[in-house]
């Protein structure tokens, strides 16, 4: 069974060290994702259309909102990841032209080659984490970290011109889709299914479908269940309330439905997630 070592979230989204022995299903984030391998067995991602492997000295890129799954080998023994979650309003506070990291393309390739400085920033991340993830030095880590990243592994001298290019794109977006979209975003809990949202924009299922799919690059139904996945975090972590009662407002029919839903997502259930994330509070506040 998978486990999270430690969880810290604040302003600059999350960072996770889990210790991993299952697969996740498909999935996306609206941040700026990075795996590193801390310990253990070397695995690998299904990231977008390909098979990614997470080695002592290759990490992960994840671009926001690419769809990716974590992917396990039953023979394999457990494997430390350190799991960055980035929000791009962050990175904006070191250059404003980071908030492309919002964008598609911002990472070049899901895969890069790790630099000894990052692989040493990676383990003092890791063992800061460990001893006390909430104090000062997580923060200051997790920044020469990203920076030493992003230096490496994207275009970061071209960000202006990819952020035009997003912006540009996203405004050209299908009326409908924008719509269905607005729609989703207003109330995830209880978004429409699918043959209702391409009712409403006066299309066939299968024709919205892939027009959604062409105008985001993933489905309606994975980018419903992101949305119900990073309000099911807030809350898990925020609220006081039981589960019995998050996944009642999340709109889950049972409470065991909600637990498989965010564990299938994280990796872990979400009591051992609440738990474990709430040692992290401090920085977030």
């Amino acid at each position: 069974m998978s486990t999270a070592l430690r969880i810290a979230h604040g302003e600059f989204g999350r960072v996770a060290l889990l210790d991993m022995d299952r697969s996740l299903v498909r999935h996306a984030h609206p941040h700026c994702h990075v795996l590193i391998k801390a310990s253990g067995a070397d695995t690998q991602f299904a990231v977008g259309d390909h098979l990614v492997p997470l080695t002592d000295t290759q990490a992960v890129l994840i671009n926001t909102w690419e769809p990716h799954a974590y992917v396990h080998y039953q023979e394999r023994p457990r494997t430390t990841i350190l799991a960055l979650y980035i929000e791009p309003d962050w990175l904006k506070s070191f250059r404003p032209n980071w908030g492309a990291s919002g964008a598609p393309g911002f990472f070049e390739k899901p895969a890069g080659e790790v630099s000894p400085r990052i692989r040493r920033l990676s383990m003092d991340l890791a063992t800061q984490m460990l001893a006390d993830p909430t104090a000062e030095a997580t923060e200051i880590l997790l920044s020469d970290l990203m920076i030493s990243i992003i230096e490496r592994f994207t275009p970061w001298r071209a960000m202006a011109t990819l952020l035009r290019d997003f912006e540009a794109q996203h405004s050209q977006f299908d009326w409908r889709v924008r719509r269905a979209i607005s729609v989703i975003r207003s109330n995830p809990k209880a978004a429409p299914d699918v043959s209702t949202l391409a009712k409403e924009a006066g299309l066939s299922r299968a024709h919205f479908y892939r027009l959604f799919e062409r105008s985001t690059r993933m489905t309606p139904h994975l980018y419903v269940n992101l949305l119900r996945m990073e309000l099911a975090v807030k809350t898990v972590v925020h609220s006081d309330d039981s589960l019995a009662v998050v996944s009642d407002a999340l709109g889950f029919a049972a409470p065991s439905h909600f637990t498989r839903f965010f564990r299938d997502h994280s990796g872990v259930n979400p009591r051992e997630f609440r738990q474990v994330a709430r040692l992290g509070s401090a920085l977030s506040a």
